[in-house]
């Protein structure tokens, strides 16, 4: 077992609960020794954390799909690590781990723990560490069984995904083109949507900071919408509301335009669309689907490996960056997935 003594772990814990767009003051940054580990259980050296728009919805109070993060406690965050030290059968020293290790450089996990399989293993000859934050990570499940699952996709089908320059929207872009649909983005700025359209492959990409996204979707959906994939909410999706064809379906994924408002989240304008088109609405949990990860990832190694699918990260080094590395989410300033670099691998 690697020795631990006099390891410190530098962690971010949750100060208050933010009041709109979180800000430096909202965490707390502390030190503590690491411990070795308890019987059972591993010490993980955290590498690389995931940051992704649900972690504002997780600082907030009030009943969701996954309890708030206490205050005082530390951030919520899934991530990539190697084990440092093991009492554990199942895991040896220098395994590639991931799980929810938390924004800290390096997290425990005890035996019951591993027994419930909050840590797994992970090949990196399957794909790079920062892709199994993407494509092969939570963001790649929640493209896959949200639109395969929930939108259940048929060949010559369109489908429109908002935030197509990020992490869950490339996914759900470029497995759309596979499974033989029309593939349409919506992202923010030309250099996005030119490499969605000319990297990805989606066969049209909406600037919606060039004008009305109702103008894009008239002139590259002239078929309507079957499939909405919604990353952002407001009035983008209201927009994609009015061009649906009957019996369409829409995923819900997130609402990145709402997630800072001081006031309540604003609803869609034209959901009686839903019922002249007898389309549905429905939203997507990915740990609803966790028994069936091993299938999907699969499945995704295997478009990357054969190019079918590409994965692109944006990573910013530094665990004292958090608080402004998060915030380029809700700027849109990420350009993919966007990756916090801990340590070195």
């Amino acid at each position: 077992m690697t020795s631990l003594a006099s390891t410190t772990n530098h962690q971010i814990r949750l100060a208050r609960r933010p009041v709109g767009v979180p800000v430096r003051a909202d965490w707390s940054f502390t030190a503590e020794p690491v411990a070795p580990p308890e019987r059972g259980g591993v010490v993980v050296k955290t590498l690389l954390l995931s940051l992704d728009p649900a972690m504002r919805g997780w600082m907030n109070e009030g009943k969701s799909y996954i309890a708030p993060v206490a205050i005082d406690e530390v951030m919520r965050a899934g991530g990539i690590g190697v084990v440092v030290a093991s009492e554990s059968a199942k895991f040896a020293i220098g395994d590639h781990v991931s799980g929810a290790l938390g924004v800290q450089e390096y997290a425990s996990f005890g035996e019951r723990q591993l027994g419930r399989g909050e840590l797994v293993g992970i090949d990196l000859r399957v794909g790079s560490p920062t892709q199994w934050l993407n494509v092969l990570g939570m963001p790649g499940m929640t493209g896959y069984f949200g639109l395969m699952d929930v939108g259940q996709p048929k060949p010559g089908e369109t489908v429109v995904v908002s935030g197509a320059a990020g992490a869950v929207g490339q996914t759900v872009g470029q497995l759309a083109r596979i499974k033989g649909c029309r593939a349409v983005g919506i992202a923010g700025g030309p250099a996005k949507c030119e490499w969605v359209v000319k990297e990805l492959g989606f066969d049209a990409c909406i600037d919606y900071k060039a004008g009305p996204v109702k103008d894009g979707l008239k002139a590259h959906c002239p078929k309507g919408v079957d499939i909405y994939f919604d990353n952002v909410g407001g009035e983008i999706l209201d927009a994609v509301l009015t061009r649906l064809n009957r019996h369409a379906r829409i995923i819900i994924c997130g609402a990145i335009s709402q997630y800072n408002n001081t006031e309540p989240v604003r609803g869609p304008a034209n959901y009686l669309s839903l019922l002249v088109n007898r389309a549905r609405m429905e939203g997507i949990v990915v740990f609803d689907y966790a028994e069936r990860f091993p299938q999907a990832i699969a499945e995704m190694a295997a478009y990357l490996k054969d190019g079918r699918m590409k994965s692109r990260e944006d990573v910013v080094a530094g665990i004292d960056t958090f608080p402004e590395t998060l915030l380029k989410l809700f700027r849109g300033e990420n350009f993919g997935k966007l990756v916090l670099q801990v340590a070195q691998a």
